[in-house]
């Protein structure tokens, strides 16, 4: 049994929400968002107000219930105020350029490497990193991940991509005898 579940989801003020079948559409003022859910769970708009109940008592769809939950609540709030992650890039020469649907990086290999932006996202880049913005959390959370994975935090100096909240433990570099 979910325990989110069982709590009926308030709709924000300026949010519409429409079910058709397996398929939930919430609209906001900063866009819309379109979801199919598993059909073991069943999505109604009672008044102001979201019910999510799974169809059959099993295991699978208890496991569903509370994921459906999760992704209708990031819905609701991305719709109404929009995903933010930021990255640092830390390293002598390390840079990101972001030219229209696209972003540069120069990361200390041989070759720049090329990232196309997905569409939805808005990235914006200064002096330290990227901010990455969108109203789609997984989308928003997928990206930034992709572009961390091009070059990862190394434990001796710092250099690399890294989360804005990320702690990188540190190691003592070789010792001199």
């Amino acid at each position: 049994m979910s325990r989110t579940g069982k709590k009926p989801i308030k709709i924000p003020e300026k949010t519409e929400v429409k079910v058709s079948g397996n398929v939930l559409s919430v609209k906001g003022p900063l866009g819309e968002l379109k979801k199919t859910f598993d059909p073991n769970i069943s999505v109604s708009v009672n008044g102001g107000e979201i019910v999510i109940k799974p169809v059959k008592e099993e295991t699978s769809s208890s496991v569903a219930w509370g994921t459906t939950v999760s992704h209708v609540k990031n819905m609701l709030a991305g719709v109404n105020k929009a995903y933010e992650k930021k990255l640092i890039i830390e390293g002598i020469g390390f840079k990101a350029d972001v030219k229209g649907k696209e972003i540069t990086f120069g990361l200390g290999f041989s070759h720049t490497i090329k990232l196309t932006i997905p569409e939805g996202l808005k990235v914006v880049s200064d002096k330290t990193g990227l901010t990455v913005t969108g109203i789609n959390k997984e989308v928003v959370g997928e990206f930034t991940a992709k572009v961390r994975s091009l070059k990862k935090p190394e434990p001796y100096k710092g250099k690399g991509i890294r989360y804005d909240t990320e702690v990188i433990r540190r190691k003592e570099g070789k010792k001199t005898a």
